[in-house]
């Protein structure tokens, strides 16, 4: 496996920690969190609305170029309206390991997700996360913390916080 990159990324919601675990906790929603450019589609249908561990989600997504990549990712650690965790089993990455904190703070709940991952092909993989990948994967979590700021008001003061290594 090659390097081990790190994404970090804080966001404050000004809502209750139950409403925000309804929200994130549903793996439908991810779509709505999701660039459209990326065309996100299930390769097959959710037996549950609600993630637990051992729960297999795939997907079809198109990242680079309109090429359609298969996508499988298995959600390994669920605690109630505290984090969760999905790694990919088979997709684009060598290793995919995203956690999902939510903290109840004085006015609503923090969120805080951190991905590791890692990417194949050795140092083709290092040039191509320079060149292409790391910008492409900080427009997604901007897309993404605009699009909860619509969807649930955005928090005074706050920028993208949103760390990279």
């Amino acid at each position: 496996m090659g390097k081990v990159y790190v994404l970090k990324s804080v966001q404050h919601l000004p809502v209750s920690i139950e409403e925000a675990w309804r929200f994130f906790s549903d793996p439908n929603n991810l779509f709505a969190m999701t660039p459209p450019a990326l065309n996100l589609k299930l390769s097959r249908q959710l037996h549950f609305d609600k993630m637990y561990p051992g729960q297999i989600i795939t997907y079809r997504v198109k990242p680079l170029l309109g090429i359609p990549l298969f996508w499988l990712t298995e959600i390994t650690h669920v605690a109630h309206h505290r984090f969760f965790v999905d790694e990919q089993r088979k997709g684009p990455y060598s290793m995919w390991h995203h956690q999902h904190h939510f903290k109840p703070i004085e006015g609503g709940v923090e969120m805080i997700d951190l991905v590791h991952y890692s990417l194949p092909l050795g140092p083709l993989g290092t040039m191509a996360h320079s060149l292409l990948v790391k910008n492409e994967l900080r427009k997604i979590f901007t897309y993404r913390y605009h699009k909860i700021n619509e969807l649930f008001g955005a928090w005074p003061d706050q920028n993208l916080q949103l760390e990279m290594s």
